[in-house]
């Protein structure tokens, strides 16, 4: 099942109800992509945590291997807590990179909570890591290190409005991509961002509910 629409004059929107992973697999590397994205977590699928971290580091893979080797793949991950012990999921994108023969462009953190809380259960951070085969940066980018608010979250599992608006003119004007994928798209949040920037979309969802919601979901250029 898929559908398109078009929140904006000047940009597409795709939106495919599939599982992700096996829509990669057929559809291959996209022309002119970079992926903005944000992987489900072991709490979401029904596998133990092996299983879960086997999943996680091929997908991590597939992701990469559906952008051009000169494009980035950036993603959004919050560690976890998992029978008293946490995993580092922004490790384990690196990793995953890594067998992948990709390296690391940036590394930035984006706040969950204001800074000096404690937090127990969830992490007040989550890790936004840029990663690519041939792509290099030269200079400082202009994405803060620390960045202290994400934005509006559509959903509550969502990247916010403005942490996705940093990814996404990352992959716009240091990558120069000519159209975003996010293969887990959840509502669209990264789906809206980059056609309210004036880039096209494609997302990928298993769940018709949320499929449909991330069809139509729009953010404004205040939000970003």
């Amino acid at each position: 099942m898929s559908g398109s629409a078009s929140p904006s004059p000047t940009a597409s929107r795709e939106v495919h109800c599939a599982e992700a992973l096996a829509w990669l697999r057929e559809r291959g590397c996209i022309e002119g992509a970079c992926a903005v994205t944000s992987l489900p977590d072991v709490s979401e699928l029904n596998l133990a945590l092996e299983a879960w971290r086997a999943w996680f580091l091929g997908a991590v893979r597939a992701v990469i291997d559906a952008v051009p080797p000169d494009r980035a793949a950036i993603f959004f991950q919050s560690d976890i807590r998992h029978g008293g012990r946490w995993v580092d999921k922004g490790a384990l994108v690196v990793r995953a990179a890594e067998d992948a023969g990709a390296g690391v462009l940036f590394h930035k953190i984006v706040s969950r909570r204001p800074p000096g809380l404690v937090t127990t259960g969830r992490p007040g951070f989550t890790h936004l890591i840029a990663v690519s085969r041939e792509l290099r940066c030269a200079g400082p980018l202009a994405i803060p290190d620390i960045i202290v608010d994400p934005g509006r979250q559509p959903w509550v599992r969502a990247m916010g409005v403005k942490a996705a608006a940093h990814a996404v003119r990352f992959a716009r004007d240091q990558a120069a991509a000519r159209v975003i994928l996010d293969p887990f798209c959840g509502v669209g949040t990264v789906l809206a961002v980059a056609n309210r920037l004036g880039l096209p979309a494609i997302g990928v969802e298993r769940s018709a509910k949320r499929s449909e919601r991330a069809r139509e979901l729009m953010v404004g250029l205040d939000e970003l």
